[in-house]
């Protein structure tokens, strides 16, 4: 080798401290296209999560709506399966009997279905003869025709209605004046 050729210690360890050589133009652009897709996979996965995010709240809130909405569902189916109780132990009251102790005790179960009727919120459907008839809560199973009434008149209930709120139980049973 050339004296000319040798490379002393000092300048291979400032070649080696020396940025390298500048790459060709091709070569610059692989770095900034890998961040940029570095920022395109970031972006994508950000918004992946933000949409699962919004999906996840919006379940939690629906199901908080179900949920609310079947305790008074299943409260009301509750009570609608009493109710056909009520009116037998209404019947057994009204039958002519004397003062004895079992009538006694229809009437202590009677109380008591009332009292947890009412802590349930069961309402009856209060009608009477005169009253207009109103389809969304009388259901008309007889007609007459009858001077003495005016047209769409209740002229006599068969059987009480119930609601709780405003979800109708059952609808009372009438006989409706034309």
């Amino acid at each position: 080798m050339d004296d000319k050729e040798k490379i002393t210690p000092e300048e291979a360890d400032a070649a080696k401290e020396a940025p390298e050589a500048e790459a060709p133009a091709g070569e610059e652009k692989t770095e900034p296209s890998q961040d940029e897709e570095l920022r395109k996979k970031y972006d994508s996965l950000n918004e992946k999560y933000l949409r699962t995010l919004a999906e996840y709240d919006n379940y939690r809130k629906r199901s908080i709506r179900e949920r609310e909405a079947i305790y008074p569902e299943a409260k009301a189916d509750a009570a609608a399966a009493f109710l056909p109780v009520m009116d037998n132990l209404e019947r057994a009251l009204e039958a002519e009997s004397e003062k004895t102790p079992f009538y006694d005790g229809v009437v202590l179960v009677k109380k008591q279905l009332d009292e947890v009727f009412a802590k349930l919120g069961v309402e009856i459907i209060e009608t009477q003869a005169g009253d207009a008839f109103d389809p969304r809560l009388h259901n008309a199973v007889m007609h007459i025709e009858d001077e003495g009434f005016g047209e769409n008149v209740i002229v006599e209930e068969f059987q009480k209605g119930y609601r709780i709120g405003d979800r109708i139980l059952r609808h009372s049973m009438v006989k409706v004046a034309n």
